[in-house]
């Protein structure tokens, strides 16, 4: 049998969410014929499987076969398309272990991942000057280099004079620290290596890190160097420390970071200082506001030998205000300042006490630099020398900037991210139910908690919410991802949950529902695996006391008795919303009135599973006797968890203590299918009203039940079921063994029939039907009187 392709009758082009996503390939026996042929293939050149099967590739692929496999992988060819023009794409060949077999893969050049990509990344590095930028191949040769790097090369060295150049730090060769990039992957961060033989006066600060295709694949290596002038210990460890600072999404940690470098490579005394717009997770307007306006406050010190002087300005106190002379504003808004003993005093007005507040006792020499970053004033660094006379050069000043610059950076970093998880949290909050429900089946409690530290916010949900004869529904939900997306796909989802469960769905049927929402939700997305995720929906019935519930992937809830004992539903996992083609379990259960139902996310486990797992049963049966309440019950659990304090997923926790309704307060009537019998049923009604005290609902309710155990005993036969409920609602229920759902219509003027349902929606609050395992069931709902 030839290859196949399967592609549509079109020849549209088929895609995957893999990453092979957009590859034609083709695969070629020992002798050049074509022996597989991709449905992307059929798409990109328009031959189908059945036509090249057996075929010769030259006739269709030209000289490709012929490429021999190499580390540079990719060739740029024109291919000859079946209806005869040119097409332009990248190929790579890839030979068979232990056979004379062939792969040729294809794709369009330009394409989002594609091969190319590579070279775009590489040609955008190159075309920068204000970095030196080398590129290696894997075999260690100089495929190209910019004109930054060219300029640091010495007079009359070979295209290999960064191989032989030395470490600082004794770490080796530059050559020896290339090939373990290569062959590891592991970058190499900022590593100073002697320039000539002067000393080590002048030096290059480098970094190296491999690129690889996109199918991994290495292709190479990427060097970056500039140089760094009058290098010492101190300055070679200020750089290395420098991609410290913004590893922190915190600006108190980065501000300390910044002091950490700044003591001792530069001098003795350091300090940061915040405007509270700052602190208090406002981004500051553009320009400089002035003192009075930005109310800076100190944020981070650091001194030599490691104790900070009472005299100084201490962390957490506000900074005194000094009048605006021009030295203070040219320091708040210029660049970097540089200031003897006797400037530094001058800046503060010659006030001792001032003086004394902010200079460390013994100074020399001052160095202060704004923190600016897009046009807004983030803050002031300054550094002071005490222990040497020495002033501060310019190499001095050069590292100054740069690390105020890269400190500037991750503020404004560590803002952005702020302002992106505040809005998905406050958006998350907003999307959920109100955290405490009551309701006649259950008295519910829900709990969520973002993502802490850089994680962003995720997808993770509950609700709850009252269905039809004085049920409720239950529902836990985590989805894929984080962010803006994954909170609006939660809400996306929660929406079509409680739309599906107001039709009165089973458990299985909603979530087989869901899931294909999921599927057209990943056909609709750019990337098809980031939408996905679990759901946990539950269904409590107060009248009979069962509870159904079916589980997309989500962890199985816990089950708390009245007498404390503690166990875990056996609900039979079905897949994750999105994978499909397989069936959803309902699990059945009868609760005694008063258990306590504890579904959550599998944030609330940890990622140790069986562990976690013990544990939450651990801590629910030493908390569930002594904590009444659900949200009591859940705040002392989720204060107790290990995973609650600075959680690495989204947790989400809902519990539902489940009421029963009395005995007393229902009644159930069965009938066979004789229209006789509808008398009996009003007159069952009746008596059972008058006990209850409802006679204002005689008139209504007779009429209801006329109108549906008739229609039941002449369209679905017998038996017929009816029972009515008294709660907060006078709930009726007619059921019959027909899966036929009612219609409410508009009946004409000149018609004998069909008013039926339009005088029961005119009497009740509320009314519908459901199926069940033996028919449907038909239910109103009419407000009681008030009392």
């Amino acid at each position: 049998m030839g290859p196949r392709d399967q592609a549509g009758s079109d020849g549209s082009r088929a895609e995957g969410g893999s990453a092979l996503k957009g590859v034609a390939a083709a695969l070629l026996d020992a002798h050049g014929r074509v022996v597989w042929w991709s449905r992307t293939a059929r798409w990109l050149l328009g031959w189908s499987g059945e036509e090249v099967a057996g075929r010769s590739a030259r006739d269709v692929l030209g000289e490709v076969e012929t490429y021999p496999e190499s580390s540079a992988g990719v060739r740029r060819v024109r291919l000859r398309h079946r209806a005869g023009h040119v097409v332009e794409a990248d190929v790579r060949v890839s030979e068979a272990e232990g056979s004379d077999a062939r792969l040729v893969l294809m794709r369009l050049p330009g394409e989002p991942g594609g091969w190319d990509q590579e070279r775009d990344i590489a040609r955008a590095l190159l075309a920068q000057d204000g970095i030196g930028v080398a590129q290696y191949d894997m075999a260690g040769r100089l495929v190209r280099t910019n004109a930054a790097m060219e300029a640091l090369r010495p007079p009359g060295a070979g295209d290999d004079w960064l191989d032989g150049l030395a470490a600082r730090d004794g770490g080796g060769s530059a050559r020896a620290a290339f090939e373990r990039v290569a062959a590891t992957g592991t970058p190499l961060a900022a590593r100073v290596y002697d320039l000539g033989s002067d000393g080590g006066a002048v030096a290059l600060s480098m970094s190296c890190f491999r690129i690889d295709d996109v199918l991994g694949a290495p292709l190479g290596i990427m060097v970056e160097a500039s140089r760094v002038t009058g290098t010492g210990p101190q300055l070679d460890a200020a750089y290395r420390g420098a991609f410290e600072i913004g590893q922190s999404l915190d600006v108190v940690q980065v501000a300390q970071d910044l002091t950490r470098v700044l003591v001792p490579a530069l001098g003795d005394y350091a300090t940061v200082d915040y405007p509270d717009d700052v602190l208090e997770g406002r981004d500051p307007p553009t320009g400089y506001p002035g003192q009075e306006a930005s109310a800076p406050r100190r944020v981070a010190v650091r001194a030599a030998d490691g104790v900070w002087p009472a005299r100084l300005i201490q962390v957490g106190e506000a900074i005194p205000p000094v009048a605006e002379t021009p030295d203070i504003a040219a320091k708040l808004v210029g660049d970097v300042l540089v200031a003897d003993a006797e400037q530094a005093r001058r800046i503060f007005g010659g006030d001792p006490e001032v003086i004394a507040r902010f200079l460390p006792e013994g100074v020399h020499a001052s160095l202060g630099c704004p923190l600016y970053r897009r046009g807004r004033f983030f803050g002031y660094a300054v550094v002071h020398r005490t222990r040497t006379a020495a002033a501060f050069d310019e190499t001095d000043v050069k590292l100054m900037h740069d690390l105020c610059a890269r400190t500037a950076t991750a503020i404004d970093n560590a803002f952005r991210f702020a302002r992106e998880h505040q809005t998905a949290v406050v958006l998350q909050r907003s999307l959920l139910p109100p955290a405490a429900t009551r309701s006649t089946a259950a008295e519910t409690a829900g709990i969520y908690l973002p993502a802490g530290g850089s994680v962003s916010v995720g997808g993770d949900w509950y609700d709850a919410f009252d269905l039809s004869s004085l049920r409720v529904g239950l529902v836990v939900g985590d989805v894929v991802g984080h962010g803006l997306e994954a909170a609006a796909t939660m809400a996306r989802l929660r929406t079509a949950v409680q739309t599906l469960a107001e039709l009165d769905l089973p458990p299985d049927e909603l979530l087989t529902r869901v899931d294909d929402l999921v599927r057209r939700m990943q056909i609709e997305a750019e990337q098809p695996d980031t939408v996905g995720g679990s759901c946990l929906f539950a269904v409590y019935d107060p009248v009979g006391r069962t509870c159904q519930m079916a589980s997309a992937g989500n962890p199985p809830p816990a089950l708390v008795t009245p007498d404390g004992k503690v166990s875990f539903v056996p609900v039979t996992p079905g897949p994750l919303l999105g994978v499909g083609d397989n069936p959803f379990e309902v699990t059945t259960l009868t609760l005694p009135p008063g258990s306590t139902l504890v579904c959550y996310t599998d944030g609330l486990l940890g990622r140790d599973v069986a562990a976690g797992t013990e544990r939450l049963k651990a801590d629910l049966a030493a908390l569930s006797g002594a904590h009444g309440t659900p949200a009591a019950l859940g705040d002392a659990l989720v204060a107790r968890s290990p995973h609650t304090k600075n959680p690495v997923d989204d947790i989400s926790v809902l519990l539902a203590r489940t009421h029963v309704v009395a005995e007393e307060s229902t009644a159930v009537w069965e009938y066979p299918a004789d229209l006789s019998a509808v008398a009996d049923a009003r007159a069952h009604v009746q008596a059972r009203l008058e006990a209850w005290g409802l006679e204002e609902l005689l008139f209504s309710t007779e009429l209801i039940v006329s109108e549906l155990v008739t229609n039941a005993m002449r369209y679905a036969g017998g038996p017929v079921t009816l029972r009515l409920v008294r709660d907060r609602v006078l709930v009726c229920e007619v059921s019959d063994p027909s899966s036929t759902q009612p219609r409410l219509r508009r009946a004409l003027a000149t018609d004998e029939g069909g008013r039926g349902l339009f005088l029961v929606a005119q009497l009740t609050s509320r009314w519908g039907s459901r199926y069940t395992a033996r028919g449907k069931t038909i239910w109103t709902e009419q407000n009681l009187p008030e009392a």
